[in-house]
């Protein structure tokens, strides 16, 4: 943990339910309330494991150190920690919030990071049930979730969330097929005269999700370093919105730069205004704006965008 570390079966999902790659539903028989009551709470289960093993990766994978090598231990005192001691949430809560060792304070990053993460899987299968779909919101919430931290702490979005996080968005969009056309199809129709193929709606959305909002978002910071001089962009927040863009579509992609950079403004702002830091110097975590803001493209987001 702390060291290094219905009553019905899924239902058939409504149509432009979520922003990007609304899934097609994959019903399953004789599934009953409590079955599904059963697979969410499971799901936080698992989420509260994963949220614990996110965890070590957002504290090591800054800084280029492995997760499997060596075992989770106080990061003050550097001693190994039991296994009774590493339980999500609950060793947090028996402990105080120190280590047992040397009494030094744990992170609040800890439970609140295995918290999120095992609601957020509680939500996606309550949602979807216990589909692929379901899987796909899973791990993208737990990759969302995961580069936020990072960022907010290190300023840094490593590879093996961003670019790992593409390939596996790109992998979902061939498992989880869309149950009508989205933003590339419509304009491929208009562009072709022809339709393309229902099992390339979700690919093609994919594809094009990860590429054209991140060009665009690199592009942006070309021109500002081109203009000031100096960096304003990091290429970690480009590969966050490809990340984002594969699993999302094109419009869950284009919502979370619209509501991050948003976010960004207003709050950072803010933050620098009332600490009184130089704006010309301050570094803004701006990767964990765009992290939050594609949780919220990917639970609401059809609401706030309709496409």
């Amino acid at each position: 943990m702390w060291g290094s570390l219905s009553s019905c079966a899924p239902v058939a999902y409504r149509r432009n339910w979520r922003v990007g790659n609304p899934p097609q539903a994959t019903s399953l028989p004789h599934t009953s309330s409590g079955d599904s009551v059963i697979a969410s709470l499971l799901a936080l289960l698992f989420g509260l494991l994963i949220g614990s093993f996110l965890n070590v990766c957002i504290h090591r994978w800054p800084r280029n150190r492995s997760v499997v090598k060596p075992r989770s231990h106080c990061v003050r005192c550097r001693k190994p920690i039991a296994w009774y001691d590493n339980i999500p949430l609950a060793s947090y809560l028996v402990l105080g919030g120190r280590c047992r060792q040397c009494g030094a304070r744990i992170s609040v990053r800890y439970p609140l990071v295995e918290f999120l993460t095992g609601m957020l899987f509680f939500y996606q299968v309550s949602t979807l049930g216990p589909t692929v779909a379901a899987l796909k919101m899973c791990v993208f919430s737990a990759i969302a979730v995961a580069l936020i931290f990072c960022d907010l702490e290190k300023r840094i979005l490593p590879d093996e969330f961003t670019l790992g996080g593409i390939v596996l968005g790109l992998i979902f969009a061939g498992l989880v097929p869309r149950s009508e056309p989205g933003f590339v199809s419509m304009v491929y129709s208009l562009a072709t005269g022809s339709e393309l193929p229902n099992w390339l709606w979700a690919p093609a959305e994919s594809a094009f999700g990860a590429i054209l909002p991140a060009f665009f978002l690199w592009f942006a910071g070309w021109l500002y370093f081109k203009i000031r001089h100096r960096e304003g962009l990091g290429l970690g927040d480009v590969k966050l919105v490809a990340m984002v863009g594969s699993f999302l579509g094109l419009s869950g992609a284009l919502l979370t730069l619209i509501l991050g950079s948003i976010a960004g403004s207003v709050i950072g702002y803010s933050y620098i205004k009332l600490t009184g830091k130089d704006p010309s110097s301050y570094e803004l975590p701006f990767g964990t704006f765009l992290g939050a803001a594609a949780l919220v493209a990917a639970i609401v987001g059809n609401q706030l965008l309709p496409m």
